[in-house]
């Protein structure tokens, strides 16, 4: 089975892209099942309905989240009828949506997909999220009878060393590891030891001619002055589209790269 997941898709730049390149990536690819984060993609935050409609028309099967993933006003009202989960290890037992998915992929099975975040670096409530790792293990171990296609993680952390141990600590449990978050590739794509495909961070889906997908004056303004800017999304120059491979009967991951 051959698994496509999209990196984080960053506003209207970075839908343009998948919409431009998606369908030509998964006919050449022969891709059977695309994964995308879109904790961004409306409006840089959050996502809404209709843009979620119009990328599963571009070919995305299922959706991710992260630290964004309520930021629109009535994503929670929508969040549970919508193809896309959100971080398992939000703390309380009433967060509207699910933190996985088993996703029925008709002849290649069932695949099931867990969204998590670090806690490492990052600032805010988010530093009292219930452990990711915990989280993970206790999800597995509820459906440690059931034989997947394939088990991906989403994992939407800051640090790399926390990424990097969440892929050691899952290897030989789970298909993939795939990083989120900080918007920018990492090469360090390869198979794990007991065989867990890794990946630090697939990177950022948008306009790469800018800070993150913010407008680069913005963003040099507020590191020269320390002072707070309010963010404006780039939406001229070149446009990425990041994404990797996973193939689980070759048992590879490759990073797939285009620009716009």
């Amino acid at each position: 089975m051959k698994i496509l997941f999209v990196g984080e898709i960053v506003a209207e730049p970075g839908r343009k892209a998948t919409r431009h390149i998606l369908p030509e990536v998964i006919k050449e690819y022969e891709v059977d099942f695309v994964i995308a984060n879109a904790e961004n993609e409306a409006g840089g935050k959050g996502i809404t309905e209709d843009t979620i409609k119009d990328l599963q028309s571009y070919g995305v099967d299922f959706f991710t989240g992260g630290d964004h993933i309520f930021w629109q006003k009535g994503t929670e009202d929508i969040i549970d009828q919508l193809p896309i989960i959100r971080p398992v290890n939000y703390p309380g037992d009433n967060v509207p949506g699910k933190g996985y998915a088993i996703v029925d992929t008709g002849k290649n099975g069932d695949v099931l997909i867990i969204n998590a975040m670090g806690r490492t670096s990052f600032g805010g409530t988010f530093c009292y999220l219930d452990d990711p790792f915990k989280r993970i293990d206790e999800v597995l171990e509820t459906h440690k009878d059931k034989n997947f296609a394939a088990i991906i993680i989403d994992f939407h952390a800051e640090a790399t060393s926390e990424k990097n141990a969440l892929g050691f600590y899952l290897d030989g449990k789970v298909t993939a590891v795939v990083g989120s978050h900080t918007h920018i590739p990492t090469c360090d794509n390869r198979v794990l030891p007991k065989g867990t495909m890794f990946v630090t961070d697939v990177g950022m889906t948008g306009c790469i001619d800018s800070v993150l997908g913010v407008k680069s004056e913005i963003v040099i303004n507020l590191l020269k002055t320390a002072r707070h800017q309010k963010f404006e999304w780039e939406s001229a120059g070149t446009k990425a589209f990041r994404s990797v491979l996973l193939d689980t009967v070759k048992k590879s991951i490759e990073r797939i790269d285009k620009v716009l």
